[in-house]
């Protein structure tokens, strides 16, 4: 078939790769003219995406956005039934309001007197997520009951605030001395933002 340069300004005739190779550059393809349909699979690589260029948004449900940990080693005794804070706290800014945060605690914790018990709170703000004072160390007959309690927990915060999670424990047997991070030692929150 001849080439034919119409008055339109359209050329027919051209065949398939009838154009020498390097014809055609950036400059000569119209803006968003090449969509994911031109795209040969696997023909682009890391080496071709940009710095940054994949964002939360993105990514499928269930990855992990971001982490953020906080720790602490000052020791904190209590003797009420009453909830005082652990000092133990972190803050993180949820990417988008369908996000979940997995809250994983590793509470260093002393009961120095028989017969007491320890209980937890999980709190995100002035809020109480989580209700662990079932989950306490307790004595028994033992003197300066030493251990770690762990803390697990996954909130669903609902918000792109910036967002602080904390623990409050108790004495909440007998009122009797319970102590966090116990000669210093330390106590550590982390926060995970999911993706929803």
């Amino acid at each position: 078939m001849a080439i034919v340069i119409n008055g339109s300004g359209t050329v027919t005739g051209l065949a398939v790769g009838g154009l020498p190779d390097g014809t055609v550059d950036a400059g000569t393809l119209a803006t968003n003219s090449v969509d994911s349909a031109e795209l040969v699979d696997g023909s682009i690589d890391t080496a071709h995406i940009g710095t940054d260029q994949i964002t939360s948004a993105i990514l499928p449900a269930g990855s992990v956005l971001q982490v953020v940990q906080g720790s602490t080693t000052t020791e904190v005794t209590n003797s009420s039934n009453t909830y005082t804070d652990t000092s133990l706290t972190a803050t993180i800014t949820p990417s988008s309001t369908s996000s979940t945060i997995l809250v994983m605690v590793v509470h260093t914790a002393c009961n120095k007197i028989n017969n007491t018990m320890i209980g937890f709170k999980l709190l995100r703000g002035s809020t109480v997520v989580f209700d662990c004072s079932t989950s306490e160390l307790y004595t028994g007959t033992t003197l300066n009951l030493r251990g770690s309690v762990p803390i697990i927990y996954k909130d669903s915060p609902a918000t792109t605030s910036a967002t602080t999670y904390k623990t409050t424990f108790n004495s909440s047997l007998n009122t009797s001395n319970v102590t966090v991070q116990q000669n210093n030692a330390p106590s550590t929150i982390t926060l995970m933002e999911i993706a929803g």
